[in-house]
């Protein structure tokens, strides 16, 4: 099987740059059809170490909107885990409907190792694949939208790359002696894979083999099947193939679409007090285009740096978004994750409680989502719904949002008492701003499914809104916790702020900036 694969196959730049960005537009069609159609999808990235598994789940990644999507890594089984089941850690973690689960190796990565270590008996391997074909037929007839890669490069091609890392004192911490160890035993490694791919590659759950030597073509290579194969997946759940043609950023000439609320829904006269602190919120920053593109080039580039910093050394960040509708909350933190290890963070975007989560208290559900310590979670609004949506829809009454206040402090308190780092970002934009952004998404057919009638209800509720806001900002900003303004007027400041805050607070907790 794998003898067939040609290692040396290579992709120019020019070919490479002009297939991304097809990709680039289809990608983001596919995942929005996948999330109105209720479609699971589940992704697995297996192969050697060092193949460049993380940097191919990265490019994908980075290509989908973040909220959409849920990264696990996969790790020898702790000794907890072993008094279920073995398949149980998966079926925690397998996509609900509408999202793409991302396994950085999984449950292949347990009987690969263990086999080719010589912990699992011939019977205990042949009893452990019938049951992964049952898992995965199972997820499929339910389904799901099954892809599994196998990242293959040579023993020659591993060995570079491990001594490249071992060389390089930035990287030096990647390699450890197990991993020479498996190298070594690479030949009897690769022949228990091919028999465990061989064995497991159905006509349902298909592998999908991936040169994965020159880093230009593993990449288009699993984009491109990714993108192929959920296309062919759509339409066999009747999508009409036309849907899934990339729409455009503004209508055909002379095409005007029909909005989605006739008129501006903002309460007129807009009496707003002047003593809140969004009042003092300057709304000319600006960034030009050339300024914007540098500064954000080096804070992700910082930030990047950071990512690893704080997995090495066990600092947990907390970050927090939120805004006004269009303030350009999905676009900062698309910016600040852009250029991270999909594996050390999650974005987690926050709805209306659904299920058990009615029945906890508020804040349950956002402690059971806490990021561990070395990683970060980045929460797409938050508990602060609590003294915003829920009280101006009166879904709390008024003691208990009140009561909340303090609650959230203590929350955050603890939080950070453990050693995490939180930043709180309140995007702000002004009332007309806000409606040329609606007006826009109106107009815009790729934009369009971001506006809805529940947008200008909102914004029929500004007064409302803006003093719960102010009150939130005045009664929750503390030492600990303190919260950032962010000038969203324009969103190249915007970003660019969000950015350079975090690598700041990292900064301040970490010590000196530290080369990586």
């Amino acid at each position: 099987m794998f003898e067939t694969l040609d290692l040396s196959l290579k992709l120019d730049k020019q070919t490479y740059r002009a297939e991304l960005e097809r990709l680039d537009r289809e990608l983001p069609t596919l995942q929005r059809l996948v999330y109105e159609r209720g479609v699971p999808v589940l992704v697995v990235f297996e192969g050697w170490y060092a193949s460049g598994r993380g940097d191919a789940m990265a490019r994908l990644v980075h290509r989908v909107d973040p909220r959409g999507t849920r990264v696990h890594v996969t790790h020898a089984s702790r000794e907890d885990e072993l008094l279920w089941p073995w398949l149980r850690r998966f079926w925690k973690r397998i996509p609900a409907r509408g999202e793409i689960s991302i396994f950085d190796r999984s449950w292949y990565y347990l009987l690969w190792n263990l086999r080719a270590d010589g912990e699992l008996d011939a019977a205990r391997w042949e009893r452990h694949l019938a049951e992964v074909d049952d898992f995965e037929r199972q997820l499929v007839d339910d389904g799901v939208v099954l892809f599994k890669f196998w990242m293959h490069i040579s023993k020659k091609e591993q060995k570079r790359r491990l001594k490249d890392w071992a060389d390089d004192e930035t990287q030096r911490w990647r390699v450890s002696d197990e991993d020479w160890k498996r190298h070594k035993h690479y030949d009897t490694r690769l022949r228990v894979a091919e028999e465990m791919i061989e064995r497991t590659h159905t006509h349902r759950a298909p592998w999908t083999l991936v040169e994965a030597e020159d880093a230009r073509h593993r990449r288009i290579r699993v984009l491109r099947s990714f993108a192929d194969e959920l296309r062919r997946a759509l339409i066999a759940r009747g999508v009409a193939p036309d849907e899934l043609e990339p729409l455009p950023e503004e209508p055909p000439p002379g095409v005007v679409l029909p909005p989605v609320s006739e008129q501006d829904t903002l309460p007129q006269p807009l009496d707003l007090p002047a003593d809140s602190l969004l009042a003092r919120v300057d709304r000319t920053l600006r960034l030009e285009p050339d300024e914007y593109r540098e500064r954000l080039r080096a804070a992700q580039k910082r930030l990047r740096a950071l990512e690893f910093e704080c997995y090495s050394r066990r600092q947990a960040l907390v970050a927090v978004f939120e805004g006004w509708d269009a303030a350009g909350k999905g676009g900062a933190i698309k910016r600040l994750t852009a250029k991270l290890d999909p594996r050390g963070y999650q974005v987690i975007p926050i709805a209306a409680p659904e299920g058990p989560e009615k029945t906890h208290h508020y804040l349950w559900r956002f402690w059971t989502r806490l990021p561990k310590d070395g990683h970060w979670g980045i929460f797409d609004r938050s508990w602060y719904g609590r003294v915003l949506v829920e009280r101006i829809e009166g879904f709390c009454t008024e003691d208990e949002w009140r009561r909340a206040y303090q609650e959230i402090n203590e929350f955050e308190r603890v939080i950070t008492s453990h050693g995490a780092v939180i930043v709180k970002f309140w995007l702000d934009i002004s009332p007309e701003e806000q409606l040329r952004r609606f007006r826009r998404r109106e107009q815009s057919p790729i934009r369009r499914h971001k506006i809805t009638e529940e947008d200008w209800r909102n914004r029929a509720r500004w007064p409302q809104y803006y003093a719960a806001v102010s009150d939130m900002l005045r009664q929750t900003s503390t030492a600990h916790a303190p919260w950032t303004i962010v000038e969203a007027e324009d969103k190249r400041w915007a970003r660019v702020k969000v950015c350079e805050h975090v690598v700041r607070a990292l900064e301040a907790r970490l010590g000196a900036p530290v080369a990586r």
